[in-house]
């Protein structure tokens, strides 16, 4: 990983602050946009107080525009790119079923957590291009492959098209020296699923379905995507990686 140029949105806090900090601990220049500026600034200190190289960028990945300058401006400071994770996304709370979801949080989530990483990868593949090839690591997530009785219909949607999205870009760019991959977690400790689990009950209704009984560690997603963006990762493209404690293996847990 050493000398190598990350860009990473959402990066400000959860698995995107997390995946930055690891990335630059091991020797990557790295750009942490998020739609918080002031999040981002913040990591950024952070990982410059441990030596690590980094720059602050502040983008709306849902906007065109804004991603456009967002990639032209990693890409510049940084001397080019040669990593992109796209990790940005959203859970509202009004995300629901299929009858209950409002057509506003449909579209929103869908805007950020699906057309976010298509407008990631529009204008981060000629930068990766540019540099003589890379590595694609879009966050997915394990609901792309298992159903919920407790629904949030716009995220697994979004989250769905993520997979499909990046197969299709690896199968297109693999002779162009560039790898793409779907990273999809199950549940991570994180402070944007902690308001969604707040009683006790509903933190067991989830943990029953865990072979491992635990949420993941933000820290454990992370060194998933330096794999995956790493050269140890050379022969895998087009996969999506499951990190997620065993849930979509399991039919029956561990009592």
């Amino acid at each position: 990983m050493y000398g190598k140029r990350a860009l990473i949105t959402g990066a400000g806090r959860g698995i995107g602050l997390a995946t930055a900090a690891l990335f630059a601990s091991e020797g990557a220049a790295v750009a942490l946009a998020d739609i918080d500026g002031a999040a981002a600034a913040t990591a950024v200190a952070a990982i410059a107080r441990a030596g690590g190289r980094a720059l602050p960028l502040v983008a709306d990945v849902s906007e065109a525009g804004a991603v456009a300058a967002m990639v032209e401006g990693a890409e510049h400071a940084l001397g080019g790119l040669d990593i992109l994770i796209n990790n940005a996304g959203i859970v509202l709370p009004d995300d629901e079923g299929p009858v209950e979801t409002p057509l506003a949080a449909w579209e929103r989530t869908l805007a950020v957590n699906l057309t976010g990483v298509f407008l990631c990868c529009k204008y981060g593949l000629p930068a990766l291009e540019r540099a003589g090839g890379g590595a694609i690591v879009n966050l997915g997530s394990m609901v792309a492959f298992i159903g919920a009785a407790v629904p949030q219909i716009a995220y697994t949607a979004a989250k769905g098209g993520v997979v499909a999205l990046t197969r299709e870009i690896a199968v297109q760019y693999a002779r162009r020296n560039i790898r793409a991959n779907a990273l999809c977690p199950g549940p991570v400790a994180t402070p944007l699923t902690a308001a969604f689990f707040d009683t006790p009950e509903k933190l067991e209704r989830r943990l029953v379905h865990m072979p491992l009984g635990r949420f993941g560690a933000v820290e454990e997603i992370a060194r998933a995507a330096l794999f995956l963006a790493s050269d140890e990762a050379s022969y895998v493209t087009g996969a999506a990686f499951l990190v997620d404690g065993g849930i979509t293996a399991a039919y029956l847990t561990p009592e």
